[in-house]
């Protein structure tokens, strides 16, 4: 299987990040049997405002986190997309040609985002869509390993290959959504009603960081809102905060939420927490020196990504040639 997916350079990355998407990464690396490519969406990035010292400054960030949490770059296809230009842009303009309006105003990301963002409203942002089949059908995938809100763009780009290959003859490979064993949403700390996120205004207290101390963590777990019931059980709808935590806890060690209400029966939130964080701790510490340790390598990070992009060109390169040649252009 090939499979195509891409995390943007927006800030620090947080628990939800690893949980939702680089641990399943790192898992369908180690498979054996599928082919990766995972990018860093920096041409993504720019639909809102960044300051160029603080873009490069993030995407090198992600080049090292990518690979602190267990990317091997022998093994997958690493690049920065900005670094397949201008084939990624070349071949979102020619989709552009081939998406309807209306579907593009129906995308729930940029609704919430224009609504969060009502002065930065680009037309990039409403592209953006576009773009990211691009980025995913540039290379043939069959699975796109991305969150539950990036549904409605999967479905996007699998409509976008199918009328370019109505049209212009089979091209593209319809990917389809990889969800894993099951769908996966971490929830804020604090709001435990809303994704976890790194551009939210709490998100200090809102998320716990990939590379954060332990004692950074221990205090946002021990902070974390829970409910006035004081029992460690399941209830998405009517108890998301330890919902939230209990979920956290099971993909952290691997242990199923029925084992995990089993044993804390009778148990207090405190003793819960303190356990959850130090199975967080135990996870992360070894993630947070492999990134501290590759800080001062960084010409050796950059290589790897140079690597990466060199193989991905080549195929976009591919790729191209022969889209140029269906559409009529030279």
């Amino acid at each position: 299987m090939r499979i195509v997916s891409g995390i943007q350079p927006s800030g620090s990355l947080h628990i939800g990040n690893y949980l939702g998407a680089l641990q399943r990464w790192v898992k369908l690396q180690n498979d054996g049997s599928n082919e990766c490519f995972f990018f860093i969406a920096d041409l993504h990035a720019i639909t809102l405002p960044k300051e160029p010292t603080e873009l490069r400054a993030r995407t090198f960030d992600t080049m090292r986190a990518l690979l602190a949490v267990g990317l091997d770059p022998k093994r997958v296809t690493l690049y920065a997309q900005s670094a397949i230009c201008p084939s990624h842009t070349e071949l979102a303009w020619i989709f552009s040609t081939l998406t309807p309006l209306s579907f593009l105003k129906e995308m729930h990301q940029f609704k919430e985002k224009s609504e969060r963002h009502r002065k930065e409203v680009n037309a990039g942002l409403f592209t953006y869509p576009v773009l990211q089949a691009a980025d995913i059908l540039m290379y043939d995938a069959d699975l796109v390993p991305v969150g539950e809100d990036q549904r409605q763009h999967i479905e996007l780009t699998r409509d976008i290959a199918r009328k370019f290959n109505q049209r212009f003859g089979q091209t593209f490979v319809e990917p389809a959504f990889y969800e894993g064993e099951r769908p996966l949403k971490i929830m804020g700390l604090q709001n435990p009603g809303a994704k976890m996120s790194k551009s939210d205004d709490n998100a200090a207290l809102n998320t716990i960081g990939i590379f954060d101390q332990p004692d950074t963590i221990r205090q946002a777990i021990s902070r974390a809102v829970t409910d006035s019931e004081g029992s460690v059980r399941f209830d998405e709808a009517s108890r998301p905060g330890i919902s939230n935590l209990l979920t956290i806890f099971s993909l952290i060690a691997e242990r199923t939420i029925p084992d995990l209400e089993s044993a804390y029966a009778g148990k207090n939130y405190g003793e819960f927490k303190s356990d959850l964080a130090d199975a967080i701790i135990e996870t992360l510490t070894p993630l947070r020196e492999q990134y501290k340790k590759l800080a001062g390598n960084p010409a050796t990070v950059q290589e790897y990504f140079m690597q990466g992009a060199k193989r991905a060109s080549s195929l976009a390169e591919t790729k191209m040639t022969q889209v140029y040649g269906l559409v009529g252009l030279n």
